[in-house]
């Protein structure tokens, strides 16, 4: 083997560069949401799970320079801490705040789907107009209860939020059987657009991206994915989409100049059969870096 023929793995090149960062990294321990919305409690522990796996993988053989270049100049800013869920929402949009700002992609590692509303509060903080595509089951804007938020509510929470910065809600991969009409109704009265899991292609998921009028941040709920190759969920999903259309969703959203940020939601490791579902996880942030290095 001579000096040149190393195994490298992200790990251990991840922030390694002198260069400005070139997207940030951060975990949101999050399911407090998920127990209020009687979903099965264990998504905190994603973070430092996916990350496990994230950091062992290895930059692709056929674009390592420019790849390896990516990750370099990448930065963890490790998991967002607090006490509560709403606490950590505000930190969490505080933290991403000036990153948004710099105009730096942003990748969140869930926790619930109440990752999104922190998520949002970075763009809120840093007053940037946007839209917002999701890759879910659920529309997730049922109303708060008694008042709280939870993974249900982010996106009924942010359309409501006073003098909201978010212009659009979309959403694909949603299962008929678990969308209400008055759901529906509501995202398209706010001049959001849906499809159902058997009209979600990447043709869909590409013209989404690429029509945005505005900076675009895309949340990836996993259980959007069918469950025998995701069960580690935290609402697993008889019928979900391939694991490819994700593969390829978060490769296009990596590639898209107009999303400035990502996050993953609802991997649940508790429920996880062999960290198959935390691998797929690992694997859907690999592809959004391997789009992002394509953009340079």
């Amino acid at each position: 083997m001579t000096v040149q023929d190393k195994d490298t793995r992200i790990g251990e090149i991840l922030g390694t560069g002198s260069g400005d960062p070139s997207f940030v990294l951060a975990g949101c321990p999050v399911d407090e949401g998920v127990a209020r919305n009687n979903g099965r409690p264990g998504a905190a522990s994603a973070p430092r799970l996916i990350r496990d796996q994230l950091f062992r993988m290895t930059p692709p053989a056929l674009n390592c320079d420019r790849f390896s270049a990516i990750v370099k100049n990448g930065r963890d800013l490790g998991d967002i801490p607090s006490d509560n869920m709403e606490a950590m929402q505000e930190n969490l949009g505080r933290t991403i705040q000036p990153w948004l700002e710099k105009q730096r992609p942003v990748i969140i590692m869930g926790g619930g789907h109440e990752t999104s509303y922190g998520h949002f509060l970075g763009y809120q903080h840093a007053g940037i107009a946007h839209v917002i595509m999701n890759l879910d089951a659920h529309t997730d804007v049922r109303p708060l209860k008694k008042g709280a938020g939870h993974s249900g509510s982010p996106f009924r929470q942010i359309l409501g939020y006073p003098d909201t910065k978010c212009r659009r809600y979309h959403v694909a991969g949603l299962q008929p059987h678990a969308v209400s009409k008055s759901h529906l109704d509501y995202i398209k009265e706010n001049d959001g657009k849906t499809f159902f899991k058997d009209e979600t292609e990447i043709s869909v998921i590409r013209e989404l991206l690429e029509e945005a009028a505005y900076p675009l941040f895309v949340t990836l709920d996993m259980d959007a994915v069918d469950q025998s190759v995701a069960p580690g969920v935290s609402a697993p999903c008889a019928d979900g989409i391939s694991k490819s259309l994700l593969l390829q969703a978060a490769w296009h959203a990596g590639r898209n100049p107009n999303v400035t940020s990502i996050d993953i939601a609802e991997v649940n490791p508790a429920f996880d059969v062999d960290s198959q579902t935390v691998r797929l996880a690992a694997l859907t942030i690999w592809k959004c870096i391997e789009g992002l290095a394509s953009r340079f």
